[in-house]
């Protein structure tokens, strides 16, 4: 049996309980307490993101693409840059310190894209890239009715009482889808305003240049070598500058590239911006509170960009250095000579102020915006389910015969030929498809070389796709099919050698021939100096640190 306790023992045991309970009670309440901190802290977090979110400025925008449900699914977001001066009026200060290279709004009215480009995420690799697309990109208006104008004139809401269509961000959107093949699941835009206040609140950027620039349409003015640093200002001057000079050894030279060469400037640009914001702007909690609120007041999305996907984006992509995203511009032939609309007589343009689309360089480039989303829709179509009629659009004797020729040799179910008027001088090949069949246009696209684009219009009676021949392209051969989607990507003329040949062969014909080259054809011949080393855009700046 066990010895009874005495009764000092028992007041022992007593306290001894005693205390464990109060050590479990003050556990207990201060676990309370770090709990309900925590909740207090998410709460109040999630406040300020949905107080955040409700500053964002949502648009209805058609046309976008609704992407299979599931945190995993790829995504294609539209970046525009919006050049609108109208819209700066309201901020005051802003638009009277930069009018004299901004522009008023009575001087140049509505808005353009004047940066476009395509953020490509996959959150199932947790892998992003970038595709801008030239402004100056000379594509058919998705109901226009055969009408073509620069990518850029799509978002020009001002164009509307002059030429009949609804412009604006959803005809800018089905452009890109209709014309390029590429679906937008979301849009977002920024303006001037919003650039210049982004850089300001990051204290200004650090970048080094190898020689003197100078634009007088931006205000560019570079007079230092080595690096330095700019401000929002001297930013987004650099930006926009597309009117560039260089200093070559005490010389200016003009920098012929133009929105081309701007591109490859702002890529570099966005790159020093991002590892800016992620090393100084992230990291500081009123830094990042003072980026935020520059932002998103004037920032523009669409309507169906929720605070989850914003969200779930942002925590699937927040290990992902934005510095490292790879970027590409959209491959272009550009003509040596003026561009001459033959429907707007009015509108005659200057060599390298209309570029045109350029395959299959396009679909290997934006083959990179597809990746994660499995094969497209046109590789599992036969040719001889599609339809396809051919109308001559250069006038050029025998081109359409050749160009059925070559079609049906390839297995198309060629329906018929005939002529249309040409619609510009050089004029560009156009796959024209009924709405619904965008896939069987792309089929007919992939076997096409040279100077090409879809569009979703009127094709001819008994076919659901129309090829209206232009100035330079190609189609492949039967043997060179087999082996891939589409033939080489030399720039080449179907000529009147194919009206006769029951073979899908067609004459070649270098870009002097048809008086295209591309850009970087365009900066071998006519911007290198003797005096540098042939690297492309030497006058380019570079990141650096001070």
């Amino acid at each position: 049996m066990g010895r009874a306790s005495t009764p000092d023992q028992a007041r022992t045991t007593r306290l001894a309980h005693r205390r464990k309970r109060k050590r479990r009670q003050r556990v207990l309440a201060a676990t309370s307490i770090v709990v309900a901190l925590c909740l207090l802290v998410a709460g109040g977090a999630l406040a300020y993101v949905v107080y955040r979110y409700h500053q964002i400025h949502k648009v209805a925008v058609n046309g976008l693409v609704t992407a299979a449900s599931g945190p995993s699914t790829a995504e294609n977001i539209l970046l525009v840059g919006d050049n609108t001066r109208c819209g700066l009026k309201k901020y005051t200060k802003f638009y009277q310190a930069e009018r004299a290279h901004v522009g008023s709004c009575s001087a140049v009215g509505g808005g353009r894209s004047d940066v476009v480009m395509i953020l490509h995420l996959d959150p199932a690799t947790h892998s992003a890239s970038l595709v801008s697309i030239p402004r100056d990109l000379w594509l058919p208006m998705p109901g226009g009715h055969g009408l073509e104008l620069r990518v850029d004139d799509a978002l020009n809401s001002s164009e509307t009482p002059y030429l009949h269509i609804p412009f604006g961000r959803s005809l800018l959107v089905k452009t890109i889808e209709q014309d390029l093949g590429i679906p937008i699941n979301h849009y977002v835009e920024l303006n001037f305003y919003t650039f210049e206040q982004v850089v300001n609140t990051l204290g200004g950027v650090n970048l080094s240049f190898p020689t003197e620039l100078k634009d007088a349409y931006s205000g560019l003015r570079i007079t230092q070598t080595g690096c330095q640093h700019l401000n929002g200002a001297q930013a987004l001057a650099l930006v926009r500058a597309r009117h560039l000079y260089y200093m070559d050894h005490g010389q200016w030279r003009y920098d012929a590239t133009g929105d081309l060469g701007r591109i490859k400037r702002n890529h570099i640009f966005l790159r020093v911006l991002a590892t800016e914001v992620q090393q100084h702007g992230l990291s500081n909690p009123l830094t990042a509170n003072a980026l935020v609120g520059s932002v998103l007041p004037d920032l523009t999305v669409d309507s169906n960009f929720t605070l989850p996907d914003i969200v779930n984006l942002a925590l699937a992509f927040r290990h992902v250095s934005a510095a490292s995203i790879p970027d590409a511009t959209l491959p272009v032939i550009i003509w040596d000579h003026p561009y001459h609309d033959l429907a707007n007589p009015s509108n005659y343009q200057a060599p390298g102020e209309v570029v045109f689309p350029f395959e299959p360089a396009d679909q290997n480039v934006l083959s990179t915006l597809t990746a994660g989303t499995g094969a497209p829709p046109w590789q599992g179509i036969s040719p001889s389910s599609v339809t396809v009629s051919v109308l001559n659009g250069t006038g050029t004797p025998g081109q359409g015969a050749g160009t059925a020729a070559s079609l049906r040799a390839l297995g198309f179910n060629v329906t018929g030929v005939g002529q249309a008027t040409p619609g510009g001088n050089p004029s560009e090949t156009v796959v024209r498809y009924a709405p619904g069949y965008q896939a069987q246009a792309e089929k007919v696209l992939s076997e096409i070389s040279g100077e090409a684009v879809m569009g979703e219009g009127g094709t001819s009676p008994g076919s659901n796709v129309t090829v209206l021949t232009g100035a330079a392209f190609s189609i492949a051969s039967p043997s060179t099919a087999s082996t891939a989607s589409s033939s080489t990507a030399s720039s080449s003329t179907a000529s009147s050698s194919t009206a006769s040949s029951s073979t899908a062969s067609s004459t070649t014909a270098t870009p002097a021939t048809t008086g295209s080259s591309t850009v970087s054809q365009l900066a071998r011949n006519d911007l290198w100096s003797p005096n540098h080393s042939s690297q492309q855009f030497w006058w380019d700046p570079k990141a650096c640190s001070t």
